[in-house]
């Protein structure tokens, strides 16, 4: 009989609060300064800084390799507290955190003991995959092609979220010898990348989103990463990351919208009370949004555990769990999105109904609440999801795994 290679050791969770307590003096730091970087557009490199230093990039791996060994609802919890503090940090962060995924998921067949170790000493991994312009759906445009002795990569990406903050970056490419699509893994820092902070949406502004242009960047052959072995529910993941960004921001609006109430004194003549926070309608306003949040925040941590239960499978041996696993976790995300978007878009606009034209004011950045779920929620479109979910429960259709944008077959 044939042994079974021991199982690799697995971040099934910690205790939360413990966890939880290693960062919360940070996320409060990153509070103090949101509203000034938000005004000035100045990107987060001092608070992202902070995270590094203290192992935040880490918290997935394994406690035997280093890390914290959460569990992804953990992760996620930690990092709906971070949007709470600054939204645009942990969207920063979401190439980062969906490499170590896929690190994690590749452990199952070969160890990853070399990525542990730069996760846990604070290397970050930023994104590259979408392609603007004349690419169509299905095809990408940079090239990973052999130059001498070395492997070289050639082409623009946009959206490179986080990018501006890492040591490395997560490149979707093609590969001119075989035509197969794969990862590159890059470092950073070498001559032949240039980093663009032109990323011009109303929200979002600090998350590093704009353009990164690759000529002949040095990739090594060992961190050429075979596409089609990309951990199944990344997309899944990928929505997690948004909406623990959204709950966030809907968590953020609650507590500052609480304040400015807390502290209003003039008051309408029409209202319904001597002080705005002794108004029940107000006050209704108030508990009514909290409820919505609540909700969003509750169906996001119950669809991480579809996630967590997937990461689970990838080592179970059983590919008819396994899929099914991954089948769970992309439509529990997707029932998620269409759940929080509604709620937390509803909330943060109806909030302002507590305040009134003052709650306008550029200076309190009250609106940057709305615009950065708006912003976020823009991602993926729920009007797909919403038919996605529709077709598996009616048709049984098992949902996409890969989702890519470009030119459609009809040109203008």
């Amino acid at each position: 009989m044939t042994a079974q290679a021991p199982l690799p050791h697995l971040s099934t969770g910690t205790h939360y609060e413990s966890l939880a307590a290693r960062f919360r003096p940070i996320f409060t730091r990153i509070a103090e300064s949101s509203v000034a970087r938000e005004r000035d557009r100045t990107l987060p490199h001092e608070p992202i800084q902070w995270l590094k230093d203290a192992g935040f990039g880490a918290v997935r791996v394994p406690v035997e390799q280093g890390g914290a060994g959460a569990s992804l609802p953990q992760l996620f919890q930690l990092l709906i507290e971070l949007a709470e503090a600054d939204s645009n940090v942990p969207q920063a962060l979401r190439g980062h955190f969906a490499f170590v995924e896929d690190r994690l998921n590749a452990h199952a067949s070969t160890p990853q003991d070399v990525w542990f170790k730069r996760f846990v000493d604070g290397d970050l991994v930023g994104c590259a995959w979408t392609e603007v312009g004349a690419v169509k759906i299905g095809d990408v445009s940079t090239r990973v092609s052999r130059r001498g002795d070395q492997w070289v990569v050639n082409g623009t990406k946009y959206y490179s979220t986080g990018s501006l903050f890492s040591d490395w970056i997560d490149l979707f490419a093609r590969r001119d010898d075989t035509g197969g699509d794969v990862i590159a893994a890059i470092r950073t820092r070498q001559p032949g990348i240039t980093q663009s902070d032109d990323w011009d949406g109303f929200g979002q502004r600090t998350t590093g989103s704009g353009t990164s242009v690759f000529e002949n960047a040095v990739v090594e052959e060992e961190n050429i990463i075979d596409f089609a072995t990309r951990f199944k529910y990344q997309t899944a993941f990928y929505q997690l990351v948004l909406l623990a960004v959204i709950v966030g921001s809907g968590r953020a609006a609650v507590r500052d919208f609480s304040q400015e109430t807390r502290k209003r004194t003039r008051v309408f003549s029409h209202g319904n009370g001597a002080a705005v926070s002794e108004d029940p309608q107000v006050l209704q306003v108030i508990g009514k949004a909290s409820g919505l949040i609540y909700a969003a925040e509750a169906g996001t941590l119950r669809a991480s555990e579809a996630a967590q239960q997937a990461y689970l499978a990838r080592f179970g041996n059983d590919e008819n769990a396994e899929r099914k696993a991954n089948i769970a976790a992309e439509l529990e995300s997707a029932q998620a999105q269409v759940a929080a978007i509604e709620a937390v878009l509803r909330a943060t606009s109806d909030l302002f109904n507590t305040l009134g034209a003052s709650g306008t004011s550029t200076t309190k950045q009250l609106d940057r609440h709305w615009r950065n779920a708006r912003t976020a929620a823009s991602h993926n479109p729920v009007i797909y999801k919403e038919r996605i979910i529709g077709d598996w429960h009616v048709n049984g259709s098992e949902p996409p795994y890969v989702w890519q944008i470009g030119g459609g077959a009809k040109q203008s």
